[in-house]
Order: C-alpha cells, then structure tokens, then sequence
C-alpha cells in the first residue's frame, strides 16, 4: 500500500518546481506566446529585403495554350507560326483559273479577278494549335525603385528588431511583478503567522490569568477573535501566492512552477538624473525603432520619385507552333525586345505621391522628437519615485523597531497589571500597529522592486 501511495506521489513531486528569478525570466523570454508570434514578423521583413533582388533576376515563364478555330485570321497566322501556309492558303485555286484564262486572250476583266473572294482564304478549315513558349523578362531601370524598396526593407527589419527586444525587456516587468508578488505574498503568510502564534499566546496568556482571577473573561475571547481573524488573513495571503504563481506560470508558459526562491531587488546605478536621461536616448530600443521609421519614410521620398525616371525593360522569347504537341527547330521562333518606358504627365499624381512622402517623413520626425521628451519624462518619473521609496523604506524599518519595542512593553505591562491599568484591547491595538507597519515595510519594499524596474527598463537596459 506505501508502494502505490509513493507512486501515486511522484508526479506531483516531479512536476513542482521552484525557480529564481533569472530563471523565470529566460522562460518568459523563451516560451512566451506573444512574443513568438512577433518572431514572426521578423522572419517576414527578412524575406521582404530578398524581394526586390528577385524582381532583378527577372521571371522566366513556360506557356502551352492549346486553341481551335475556323476564325480565318487565327487559322492564317497560326499556319505562318508554324510555318506551313502556302500560295493555296492565300486562296491561289481562285485567282491563278481567271488569270490562265486572261492570258489566253479570253477577255478576263482584270477588276473583276481582283475582287474575287478566295474561298481558301476566306473559309479555311477549322485547326487545331498548340503554341508551346518561354518568355523571359527582367527589369533593366525602374528609376531606382527596387533599390530604394531594399533599402526601406531593410530599414523595416531593424526597426522590426528594436521593437522585439523592446517588448522582451518590457515583459520582464510583467515577470518581476509575478515573482515578487509571489514572494512578497510568502512575506505576508510569514507575517500572519507570526500574527497568529502571537495572538495564540496573549489567549494563553489572559487564559492563565483569568484562571488565577486577575483579568476578564472578556480579554480571553478578544485575543481568541484576533487569533481567529489573522487566520483569515493567513488564507488571504496563500490566495495571493496562488494568483501570481498563476501569472507566472502564464508569462513563462511552464504548469510546472510552484513556488520562487526569493525576492529579488534589480540594482540601479546610483547617478544623477540627467546621466539617466542621456543613456536612455542611446539604449532605448523603442526609439531606435522610432529613428528606423523616420529613416524608412525619408527613402520612400525617394521610392515615390520612381515615375521621375524612365524605365527599361527586356524581353526573351522563344517558343514553337504546330497543329499537334510538338517542339521542332523547322517551326521554332524567338524574340528579343528591349523597351523604354516614359512618363510623360499623369495628372501630377507623381509630384503628390512625393509631397505626401515628405509630409509623413516630417511627421515621423514629430513623432520621434515627441518620444524622446516623452522618454525623459519617464525616465525622471520613475527616479523620483524610486528615490522616494528607497527614503521612506528605510524610515518604515526604523517604524517597525519601534511598534515591536511598544508591542513587547505592553505585553509586559498587560502581564504585571495588577490593578487594571490595561487590558488585552490596549494590547491587541498594539499588535494591530505593528503588524500594520510591518505590512508597510512589505508592500514598500515590493513596491521599491517594481520601481527599481520600471528605472532600469525606462533608461533601456534588460532587468
């Protein structure tokens, strides 16, 4: 029976697992959805820069257009694609009879032979025609409009790149608040429990005294209340742990976390604000996607400007045609064109295509100016914020020495009272006081990480 219990266990203990935070981080990194799916979008904008040197190669083409007609036209220029039409073809049978007559002297009116209507001509048999061909065309000039396509590709994939390293170090925010909230949530389950043995012994305590006649009923049952109550409390927090475990198994897409090894502080270098706020505008990887697109929009002035340009192209042909599927060099045929193309007018869309090119280029540039204040803003933001914490932290600690130091002189108290001087709801208030600042220094010291990371990422750097 141990056996199978044993075996039935061990699952659930291979599948718990307990992570730091780097960790957790290298999972988020490596598993989350989200940002698989934008990998994507680079693997696209590398195959966009391929796109235009492949229009360069040009594209080569094999046909077979297999026709039938008796249309006097298609018939006649199929038999001289193939080579095979004859004087009968141009209706000879109809025309050679009058003409033999005429030059026997039999009096053949030579307006009215050349209005006759070859009936051969005019009424062929229907056939059948298999054009079989290989073209191939290949741009020579598009008035730099693939190169400039290149160009803005490649501009597009690095922005593409900035933005995904951007989103990797902003979902390590998201991880951090996981991981610390799950720590902090193992803070306060130690803390009401510590709560709990305290307000146990301050029952045992009125107990033993009011067995020995020198305190109230009234003052067993208060601390048996708050015992209770900080239970509740207990079961709170083990709720809290529960829900950011959840959260973090979501980021890192692994069911098998359960549990994190330890709060951790990200570490800030101690410099002055504006030091933050230069490094920022280098490091910050969604600005140097911004500069990517402010400098896509100013080559696509320039891809607008294509139709300013004449363009060459050239074209090969080769091919045969014959009354059945068949490739002979006796009815082969090839081609070979070179043309120029020239835009002459077109209602000055080319000139509007350009301004409105140049208009959106300086509105990337706005957008990029607003950013980097923005960016500043920030960066300023969160240093004021992180410094403010760092400050009161430190006074909350010396806060809490001081609650614990007034909870251990009133307990004392509470214990020698012999004439009444207090009671257990004196007591009991100042368990409430130093637990509340102890809770303060908790929730501080949580909210002190977050803004150390809020920091680190707004001056660009990974957590």
């Amino acid at each position: 029976m141990k056996k199978i219990v044993a075996v039935s266990v061990l699952p659930l203990v291979v599948m718990a697992r307990t992570v730091s935070f780097n960790e957790a981080l290298d999972l988020a990194v490596s598993n989350n959805k989200e940002l698989l799916a934008k990998q994507r979008d680079i693997e696209v904008a590398e195959l966009t820069i391929k796109e235009p040197d492949a229009y360069k190669k040009g594209k080569l083409e094999f046909s077979e257009n297999i026709s039938r007609t008796n249309h006097a036209g298609y018939v006649f220029g199929m038999k001289m694609a193939s080579r095979e039409a004859t004087f009968g073809d141009f209706g000879f049978s109809d025309f050679l009879q009058p003409l033999g007559m005429a030059m026997q002297g039999q009096g053949m009116d030579g307006n009215k032979l050349l209005k006759t209507k070859p009936n051969d001509l005019n009424y062929p048999d229907p056939r059948t025609n298999f054009e079989t061909k290989l073209t191939y065309e290949i741009p020579l000039f598009t008035g730099y409009k693939l190169e400039n396509a290149k160009t803005m590709a490649m501009l597009q994939l690095k922005a593409k790149q900035a933005k995904l390293s951007h989103d990797r170090k902003a979902l390590g925010l998201e991880v951090i608040k996981a991981y610390n909230g799950a720590a902090t949530a193992k803070k306060f389950i130690a803390l009401t429990k510590e709560a709990a043995k305290i307000a146990k012994r301050f029952k045992n305590t009125a107990l033993d005294m009011y067995n020995k006649g020198i305190t109230r009923m009234v003052d067993v049952n208060q601390a048996s209340m708050a015992e209770y109550s900080i239970k509740t409390k207990t079961k709170e927090a083990k709720t809290q742990f529960r829900l950011a475990i959840a959260y973090l198994r979501f980021l890192t897409d692994d069911k098998s976390i359960t549990d994190v090894k330890g709060f951790i502080n990200p570490k800030i270098p101690s410099t002055r604000l504006k030091t933050l706020q230069e490094n920022a505008l280098v490091n910050r990887d969604d600005l140097k996607w911004m500069k990517k697109n402010v400098e896509t929009m100013k080559t696509k002035i320039a891809y607008d400007s294509a139709d300013e340009y004449p363009t060459v192209g050239a074209h090969v042909e080769y091919g045969t045609n014959d009354d059945r599927f068949n490739i002979s060099t006796n009815k082969d045929y090839y081609l070979f064109a070179v043309g120029l193309k020239k835009t002459l007018y077109n209602g000055e869309l080319t000139k509007i295509a350009k301004q409105k090119a140049k208009i959106e280029h300086m509105k990337m540039l706005q957008y990029e100016e607003y950013m980097r204040e923005g960016i500043k803003l920030e960066v300023e933001k969160n240093y004021l914020n992180y410094k403010t914490l760092t400050k009161t932290l430190a006074e909350k600690k010396k806060t809490v020495k001081m609650a614990k130091s007034i909870l251990d002189e009133t307990e004392q108290i509470f214990k020698d009272n012999l004439q009444y001087r207090t009671n257990m709801q004196y007591l009991l208030l100042s368990l409430g006081k130093y637990l509340e600042t102890k809770a303060d220094v908790i929730t501080s010291t949580y909210d002190r990480s977050i803004a150390a990371a809020s920091l680190k990422l707004a001056i660009g750097n990974s957590l």
